[in-house]
């Protein structure tokens, strides 16, 4: 005799479902639990992300001021997918301010924003090589953008990622060598004005 779980619902979310926690991705709400903490009961969805083998307790009261959301719509994800198919839009700022954006973006839990950094940080074959840190940024983008994907398209997270690929592949192409040069060049002067103010 099986008895089927019954989803339990909470602040409008319920067990079973997958959620985008902002600075982790997606996760699963595996259950519904209670602890007492200081004499007070605190119910808690307990968050699941597989990939990463990680489990977060968020207070159900909780759930809308820490950003934790429903997967992203079809809507949503369409967006996102043409924002890959724009132009990089790189500020012509120190890299550590614009790595702090990207980071924020990143963590925002919004995948059109996370779109953007994908966008802004790829680079095809014949562009020159990413530094370590914009590396670091792209991938982390691209991870939270395909399995989001993965699990609202309901396919592999190959599939994801080969969709995104696809589209990134539409974009224009990043501006030439000169230009990628002259960046590095203006990357190299604000690092030294910053040493002699230092």
């Amino acid at each position: 005799m099986s008895t089927a779980k019954k989803a339990v619902v909470r602040q409008g979310f319920k067990t079973g479902e997958h959620v985008v926690y902002p600075s982790h991705g997606v996760g699963q709400i595996t259950a519904i639990e209670e602890q007492e903490v200081a004499g007070f009961k605190l119910e808690l969805f307990v968050v699941s992300f597989a990939k990463d083998k990680m489990t977060l307790r968020v207070p159900t009261a909780k759930a809308a001021s820490v950003g934790l959301r429903k997967l992203a719509d079809a809507d949503a994800v369409a967006k996102a997918l043409t924002t890959l198919t724009g132009r990089a839009r790189v500020k012509r700022t120190m890299w550590s301010r614009r790595a702090q954006e990207y980071e924020a973006k990143i963590n925002s839990g919004d995948l059109v924003a996370i779109a953007e950094v994908v966008r802004d940080l790829y680079r095809s074959e014949a562009q020159p090589e990413q530094s370590y840190s914009e590396r670091q940024l792209y991938e982390a983008a691209l991870d939270r953008m395909t399995r989001e994907i993965a699990v609202v398209d309901d396919v592999t997270e190959t599939e994801a990622l080969k969709k995104i690929e696809g589209q990134l592949a539409k974009s224009p192409r990043r501006a030439g060598k000169a230009e990628a040069e002259a960046e590095a060049d203006l990357e190299g002067d604000n690092d030294d004005l910053a040493e002699e103010a230092a």
